[in-house]
This record gives C-alpha cells, structure tokens and sequence, in this order.
C-alpha cells in the first residue's frame, strides 16, 4: 500500500528482499524508490537502520519442527492421538511434543486447542534471538579494535594484525565484517559510532561495491619518456627502488607531492608551495636526494604540467622519468590507491597551504605503519626497513 509522495512505507518481507537486491546491484536510492512505487524516504530509512548491510537469511535448523510435522500434529490431536504416539510417527522424544503443544498451541478462554500454521509462525518469531557479536561480548578484544580504528587502521588490516597476533586465541579474532556491522549497525553497537570519523571513506552506512575512473592531465611534455619504454623489471616489483609520483590537490590551488615506493608501498609526502614546475622539481630533488643511491631507480609520474622540468629533476637525483598513457592513472596504481587513503586525512577541498612538513612526515609515518594486504599484512615500514638494510 503505497502512501503520499513525500510519506514513507512499511515494507513486506518480499518488498525489503527486493529492496537490498536493488541496493546490492548499485542502484541509487531514487531508482529504488521508482521500482518499489514508494518514497526515496522510505527506502532511505531502512537502509540506514541496517547501516547498508542486509541482516543474513534466516533458515531453519534440522533440529526444530517443520510445518509438515506440525500439521501432522494438529491432525493427531484431531483424532485424539498421545504425544507418545504422535512422537513415535515422527520419530521425535515424546518431551519434544508436549513441549510444542505447550508452547505453541491455542488456549484462549474461547478456545483450545493446536494450528499448524499458527503454531509455525509462532515458533518462526520466538527463534529470533540475534546473537550478540563476540566485540559486544569479549571487552578486551573491543578495546584493542578501538584502538586500533583511532589509528586510522581499516577492519580489514584489523582482522588480520589480530590473526597473526593472537593465533592460538580465537576470542582476541573477529572478522572485517562484524568490525563493520557493529560501526554501522546501531542494534549490534559495541563500538562507539565515532570512530566511522577514522575510517578511509566518511559515510553513514555501507554501501555496494563498485568503480570509478578518474581522467588524469594530459597535454604534451617536451623531451617525456613514455612507461612504454620502462624497464621490465619496474612492472614485476621484485626490484625494490622504483617510484610511482603525483601531485594530491587540496583546496584554493593547494598541493601535496606524493612518492611511492612499488615494492614496499613505501610513502614519502613532500610539500610544495605551487604547481610551478620549478618548484615542484626542486622540493621532489630534495627529498629524494636524502634516499640511499640504490633507491633510487625510476620514477613513473602521470602525465601533468607540473612535472616540466623533468629534465632538471633527474640531473639532480639520475632518476629517470617515465610517463603514464593520457587518462591511464591505473598505470601508476600504487601511488593512485595510496592517494585515495591520503584522503582520509586530507578530505578533497581542504586547503593544505598551512601544512608543515613535519606534519606531512607524521601522516607518513601512520600509512607506512599500518598493514597492508598485498603485503601479506605486513607494514611498508618493515619492508622498506629490510630494503635500506640490504643497501649498507
């Protein structure tokens, strides 16, 4: 029964399944609507009640009744059957149905009796009983997430510190998704609702997987060598040295050069006070010139104006420089993620004109100290350490 254009809905079971089905596939909250025939408002509504994660299917265990046997029950009682007999046509304890009869049948001063289907549903309701998630249980392991999401570490690379950490304590474990669900879902809430301000993407509630390309700066640079014509062993990351470089953007014509190491993921964050090439080239020539000589192999740079003097850049560190594609910022993925989670700290629009480098170097330090996935969860820092130490 669909309500006035700004009133929301309630929903039936098969209404909120296909709901989540939409919401899963990527839909936007108006589509929803448009396919419901209700109010983006109600949608919206249901979505962050579950903080955009669908609760799991319910199913039935083995162990309890099912409608068949419940109905074969109501007709046994029809005929004035015993327990034990209708337990032995059931090959159930006769505890089990004198249990069901007790809980689930009709007695009311108008009537006496057992309903299959009333008895079902009744039963189906009584079971929901939403298992308290082990952070909500386990104080010690809740404190430890706290901790460490305040650090601005994801649930994943939480789930897997805790793995290695405490392999032989299954209750000092909990996965990337009850992390989520106790941040999101306010009924399972063992984590302060505060700490989603420490997480990479600042948002409400979850939302469905999907993908964005973002075009990088073309335009030509005079005397640019193409990634094309890169040695092989940059693309296979089994030589450590080798870096990947952009400018981040920050409000009123503010930026930020980052340098990323291929092999360890490793950060550098240098200040600049422009895009003005020169200057650019000078601040980069700088802090790489404070790297040990063999690491410093390549640099892989995307395809923008600030980087025109190139050539004066690799006089002063004997880097060569390599150019991505036009609009191929996937060429330069590392660098290109690890812009993504330097917005976590420095939100698009934000004016970064008053950083300092110290500040930029502590920033720094929080991504090259946490885990990371590709590498097996350990930290840039631990890598880069060992490639340092490798060098003399």
């Amino acid at each position: 029964m669909t309500r006035g254009a700004g009133r929301s809905r309630r929903f039936g079971r098969a209404q909120v399944a296909e709901l989540w089905r939409r919401y899963k596939a990527g839909e936007t909250l108006e589509a929803i609507s448009r396919g419901l025939a209700c109010s983006s408002t109600g949608v919206r509504r249901v979505i962050l009640a579950a903080g955009g994660i669908p609760a799991a299917p319910r199913t039935r265990s083995a162990r309890v009744l099912s409608l068949p046997e419940r109905t074969v029950i109501e007709r046994g009682r029809a005929e004035g059957q015993s327990c034990r007999a209708l337990a032995r046509t059931l090959g159930r304890a006769p505890s089990t149905i004198s249990r069901e009869i007790a809980r689930n049948g009709v007695r009311t001063a108008r009537q006496r009796g057992y309903h299959a289907p009333t008895a079902d549903a009744r039963a189906w309701r009584a079971a929901a009983r939403p298992k308290r998630s082990r952070l909500a249980t386990h104080a010690p392991l809740c404190d430890v997430v706290a901790g460490k999401l305040a650090l601005d570490w994801s649930p994943a690379q939480i789930a897997a510190w805790l793995r290695a950490t405490y392999p032989e304590d299954p209750l000092m474990q909990v996965s990337a998704e009850t992390i989520y669900r106790s941040l999101y879902v306010q009924a399972r809430g063992a984590l302060r609702r505060e700490l989603t301000a420490h997480l990479r993407r600042q948002q409400t509630h979850r939302r469905p997987r999907g993908s964005r390309g973002r075009a990088t700066a073309g335009g030509g640079i005079p005397g640019a060598v193409s990634i094309s014509q890169r040695p092989p062993e940059v693309a296979d990351r089994a030589v450590p040295g080798h870096w990947e470089g952009d400018l981040l953007a920050g409000g009123r014509s503010s930026h930020i050069a980052t340098l990323v190491e291929r092999a360890s993921r490793f950060v550098l964050l240098v200040k600049v006070t422009s895009k003005d090439s020169v200057l650019v080239a000078g601040a980069l020539a700088t802090a790489i010139q404070q790297l040990p000589v063999q690491l410093r192999h390549s640099l892989t740079w995307d395809r923008g104006s600030e980087l025109t003097q190139h050539a004066a850049l690799t006089l002063a560190t004997e880097m060569p420089i390599y150019f991505c594609d036009p609009h191929s910022p996937w060429q330069r993925g590392s660098n290109e993620n690890t812009n993504g989670l330097l917005r976590q700290y420095f939100p698009k629009g934000m004016d970064l004109r008053p950083l300092s480098q110290a500040q930029l170097d502590a920033v720094a330090l929080r991504l090259n100290t946490r885990p990371r996935q590709t590498l097996g969860w350990h930290t840039p820092a631990q890598h880069f350490a060992q490639y340092v130490a490798s060098t003399g």
